[in-house]
């Protein structure tokens, strides 16, 4: 039988690549983004596409049903991916910020995915798949936001794992570097719209701050891959008879979640602060 998943944050990047990709693979995709226009978009794309507004409960809760009667009552996976960074020094954030950050970033795919466990549960099979960052692992200068989201929706997947453990659902993590997508231009109108960058303490850095994120799409790296290797975890974390509790994307992820187990955290912060010294100059 054909699987149905249910996707998040499709309009652009990995969950619009992902979304298309299942769709080769035999999936039923039910891919979901907030704007109507982009609803219209990813239907002419032949996706099956619905609004999903991870910062409104009502909106989570109309997409749940909505999705239910699509497959009369069937969801075998989710991928929770719609997410944005929002960058700026902590001392700069307020507490608005950041608490829009984490509506969308953390409260609204563990309101989802609380959703839809009970129907998995009753199907005695599910599963669940996160897409977390390699700033979940280590936190970087000037995404603190960002930083707490994904530290935050790791420890909170960690538990799910253990709370559904002999349920029959299963649920990880992707861990991804840079990867090529809108992050920057989401990230660029989140800057300008929260952080008052010309009188802050942090200035002269903001200045290359916003260079970094009027430079357009993440792909200025040579570690810097495509939505593809997302897939390919998350392929493997739907597929598998032993899906991995987390799945390693990119270069990056790999060496920095080494060094964290080996470095002292001075040293750590000493090689994050070059890195991005070097990306912001």
């Amino acid at each position: 039988m054909i699987s149905t998943i249910l996707v998040t944050g499709c309009s652009t990047g990995i969950g619009k690549h992902c979304a298309l990709r299942l769709q080769e693979s035999g999936y039923r995709v039910l891919a979901t983004v907030r704007k109507p226009e982009d609803v219209t978009a990813l239907e002419a794309m032949g996706l099956e596409s619905f609004a999903l507004d991870l910062d409104s409960s009502e909106s989570i809760e109309r997409g749940v049903a909505h999705a239910l009667k699509l497959t009369g009552g069937r969801l075998d996976a989710l991928f929770n991916n719609g997410a944005y960074g929002q960058p700026g020094a902590v001392e700069d954030l307020s507490r608005e910020a950041l608490r829009t950050q984490f509506e969308t970033n953390l409260f609204g795919w563990v309101e989802l995915t609380n959703r839809v466990i009970p129907v998995m549960r009753q199907q005695g099979h599910g599963r669940i798949v996160m897409n977390s960052s390699v700033l979940g692992l280590v936190a970087m200068p000037y995404r603190g936001a960002y930083n707490a989201s994904k530290f935050a929706l790791e420890g909170i997947t960690d538990t799910y794992r253990q709370e559904l453990h002999g349920s029959g659902v299963h649920i990880a993590l992707i861990e991804p570097g840079p990867i090529t997508s809108a992050f920057r231009r989401n990230a660029l109108d989140a800057f300008k719209r929260n952080i008052d960058h010309e009188h802050s303490a942090h200035a002269p850095t903001y200045a290359g701050v916003l260079k970094r994120l009027e430079g357009g799409e993440e792909q200025d790296s040579s570690f810097t891959l495509p939505p593809e290797a997302v897939f390919k975890s998350l392929r493997h974390a739907l597929e598998s008879s032993r899906p991995k509790a987390r799945y390693y994307v990119t270069v990056p992820t790999y060496l920095l979640g080494y060094l964290r187990r080996i470095l002292p955290a001075r040293w750590l912060d000493a090689i994050l602060r070059r890195a991005a010294e070097k990306e912001n100059s």
